[in-house]
């Protein structure tokens, strides 16, 4: 073999050693690039999955719905009561902030226009305090500059409908006892996507598992109304906050036969606001009687 072959075959030999060397990492590549793709099912899998499992297991979600409001710590709300009984329908609306932690709020209600024609009332200003509802223009006889104090755990529906607005964590914690639920989807609520959630809930075992300031609540709610039984309709958003939930309530009309229908709704939206309530002083609650209007 001559020295020009001898240098031919060496050169080949190099090249063919480096062609091998080069296909390491071309394999490393696209075995990288395999690794990639499978994550990226992996992790749609798993959004996936964690849809799955709110589908399949509601009530746990919804039980555990008043806890993410507590970590949202406030936010702003609207509520809506609707009252039917003796084929007359009335419709009470309110509108404030609340803090889920401090369990303090305030809402500006609005009553319907009387029946008769009279003027038509003016805005009732609500404290929604832990175990106290203080309200302001509410009830005649009772000057301007005065509060009237109740205290939430002697009235029959725990303050559930009797401001007209129900106190938005109370109305959660309804949540604590949901018995059967089912998952029927996504949609949105003022623009933000929810899930919502359609079930029934047992007052007497969401006060058992409700905080200690609202189990007393929850208490007096499921002695005094016609039913424990409170069906409703809930969306959750993706953090598990309550954006909007649906309630219907029943109770025995005192004054006249028969049952009264409530359905209140509460939104709840911009989370994470400040929120300052401040409480009445012993001097400005009244303490004489009530008329009734």
């Amino acid at each position: 073999m001559t020295d020009r072959q001898r240098t031919g075959l060496r050169t080949a030999r190099a090249g063919s050693a480096s062609r091998r060397r080069a296909g390491g990492p071309l394999l490393a590549a696209g075995t990288a690039g395999l690794v990639l793709c499978v994550c990226a099912t992996g992790c749609s899998g798993s959004g996936a999955a964690a849809e799955d499992g709110r589908a399949a297991d509601p009530v746990t979600t919804l039980r555990e719905s008043p806890a993410a409001l507590l970590r949202a710590g406030t936010s702003e709300a609207r509520t809506s009561m609707e009252m039917a009984t003796g084929g007359t329908r009335v419709t009470i609306r309110g509108e404030g902030a609340y803090d889920f932690r401090r369990r303090l709020g305030q809402l500006t209600v609005i009553l319907p226009p009387d029946p008769a024609g009279a003027d038509a009332h003016l805005p009732i200003t609500e404290l929604l305090a832990p175990g106290a509802l203080f309200m302001k223009n509410r009830g005649a006889g009772v000057p301007p500059d005065k509060w009237v104090r109740v205290d939430t755990a002697t009235l029959s529906d725990g303050n559930l409908v009797t401001g007209g607005a129900t106190d938005p964590l109370a109305a959660a914690e309804v949540l604590r006892g949901t018995r059967t639920a089912t998952y029927l989807g996504r949609t949105e609520v003022a623009g933000t996507a929810v899930r919502h959630y359609r079930g029934t809930a047992d007052l007497a075992l969401a006060a058992r598992h409700a905080s200690p300031a609202g189990a007393a609540v929850l208490r007096a709610a499921a002695k005094g109304f016609a039913t424990a039984d409170v069906p409703f309709d809930a969306y959750l958003d993706d953090q598990g906050r309550i954006r909007k939930l649906r309630q219907r309530f029943s109770f025995v009309n005192g004054q006249h036969a028969g049952t009264v229908a409530v359905c209140s709704t509460t939104l709840l939206y911009a989370f994470g606001r400040p929120v300052t309530v401040s409480l009445p002083h012993a001097g400005d609650i009244y303490a004489g009687r009530i008329a009734e209007r």
